[in-house]
């Protein structure tokens, strides 16, 4: 679906056009075309390659989408490939935008994501100064507002696991906090196949030889690229302590199952002496001691309980009842 087809020239806002008119604008001076697509048909891309002269394996990452994060040169053009993160009722949703940057044209292609960048063309179109570089800031503004976005996802996957940790050092189930220790790990490797692979590839953008497209726009790329190098430290930080948490609840688990341990065999102890009297006096041999005594009853039953009384007050104080 066709989303919008605008012509800037020097900066400002020439038209809204329709996509076979595209040849004609691209061919003036200082003027380029921002096209954007969402979940586009194998037609419309067909029509954008003709008119902006696409390369044909970039088209054909668009075409069949999942792909890894990359920013790839092809002659004079940019297509770069970036991962868009959604939170939709505790989950996250991996969504896929593609970028076709030439010298004269933008074009961006988004695939399974809800929310869209009128936002960002509005930034643009705010600051002329800026947009008269051409298509080099536009790449940049699309890019910026992607990764500006998994700012409030990291904050959230941050939020979660404070919200574990306290689970977990309250006494919740340790099957629950570990399924869902383990699912927050999932959510955080989500998150670094999106950011891991964009962190290499801008920093191709800035610095040394850089696209013909990007030339103009280097000192804001160099600020993508420590946007994404602080989301990656942040996230490695995050499954850093996923995994130690999930450690110390194995621990928890394993002190709780030696103070269960130690409570049994504990109260085995308090059980096994009255047993082993008993037992003792219950064999019944003609010629046992105390058989005929009449004290012997009452004496066996003070033993038991004096005995079991003394081992409770041990195991009290030793913590293991």
């Amino acid at each position: 679906m066709l989303v919008s087809c605008v012509a800037y020239q020097a900066g400002r806002k020439l038209a809204d056009i329709a996509p076979e008119a595209i040849g004609s604008y691209v061919a003036r001076p200082e003027c380029f075309v921002w096209v954007a697509l969402q979940d586009p048909d194998p037609g419309e891309l067909g029509l954008m390659q003709r008119e902006f002269d696409l390369h044909e394996l970039a088209v054909e990452d668009a075409r069949h989408g999942h792909q890894r994060p990359k920013v790839e040169e092809y002659g004079d053009s940019v297509f770069a490939v970036l991962h868009m993160i959604e939170v939709v009722d505790g989950e996250l949703e991996v969504g896929e935008l593609d970028i076709f940057a030439g010298p004269n044209y933008v074009l961006s292609v988004r695939n399974r994501a809800r929310k869209g960048f009128a936002d960002v063309r509005a930034r643009c179109e705010r600051e002329p100064h800026l947009l008269g570089s051409g298509a080099g800031f536009v790449l940049y503004a699309l890019m910026d507002s992607v990764v500006d976005r998994y700012f409030p996802v990291l904050d959230l996957l941050e939020t979660e696991l404070e919200t574990l940790e306290a689970r977990m050092f309250a006494g919740g189930s340790s099957r629950a906090n570990i399924e869902a220790m383990y699912a927050l790990k999932q959510k955080l490797m989500v998150l670094k196949h999106a950011v891991g692979p964009l962190y290499e590839g801008v920093g191709k953008l800035y610095g040394g030889r850089v696209p013909r497209v990007c030339a103009g726009a280097q000192e804001y790329y160099r600020d993508v690229y420590d946007h994404l190098s602080r989301l990656n430290q942040s996230v490695d930080s995050l499954r850093e302590m996923v995994t130690t948490a999930l450690s110390v609840n194995l621990s928890l688990i394993t002190l709780q199952e030696n103070e269960t341990t130690k409570r049994l065999a504990a109260c085995a102890a308090l059980v096994a002496v009255p047993t082993l009297i008993a037992g003792i006096y219950g064999m019944n041999f003609r010629h046992m001691p105390e058989l005929e005594w009449a004290f012997g009853y009452p004496l066996a039953l003070s033993m038991m309980v004096g005995i079991d009384a003394w081992l409770y007050t041990r195991f009290r104080k030793s913590g293991w009842l």
